[in-house]
């Protein structure tokens, strides 16, 4: 298992930006995926991005053309890049990694947008 911190979040109003960063306590080359869920309140936990090790991207729909997600392998950090935020992105974000069979959660990170 892999301990991740998640660190960027915040308030910020609509049509702000953020940028999440998530790291890992060791190398992330060998991870099977990276990537990045959110749960607002009352809601289930959501994919909103995931990187694999191969570097390919998949977004949720809602993401698509707002939000960014990169890997940087010498930091072993993956980034989430949220522009055009809007009040309905605000949720706690979870840094996740995949290492095969075993999947690794962050403790999330706040973010709040108000309209």
């Amino acid at each position: 298992q892999v301990h991740l911190v998640e660190s960027g979040g915040g308030s910020v109003q609509s049509g702000g930006s953020l940028r999440l960063s998530c790291a890992a306590s060791r190398s992330i080359l060998s991870f099977k995926a990276m990537g990045w869920y959110r749960q607002a309140p009352n809601k289930q936990r959501e994919l909103v991005a995931v990187i694999t090790s191969g570097v390919s991207t998949n977004y949720a729909d809602s993401a698509k053309g707002r939000f960014t997600i990169s890997r940087d392998n010498a930091k072993d950090t993956v980034y989430l890049q949220m522009n055009s935020l809007k009040p309905e992105d605000t949720a706690v974000y979870y840094c996740m990694a995949q290492t095969g069979v075993v999947v690794s959660w962050g403790q999330g990170t706040q973010v709040t947008v108000s309209s």
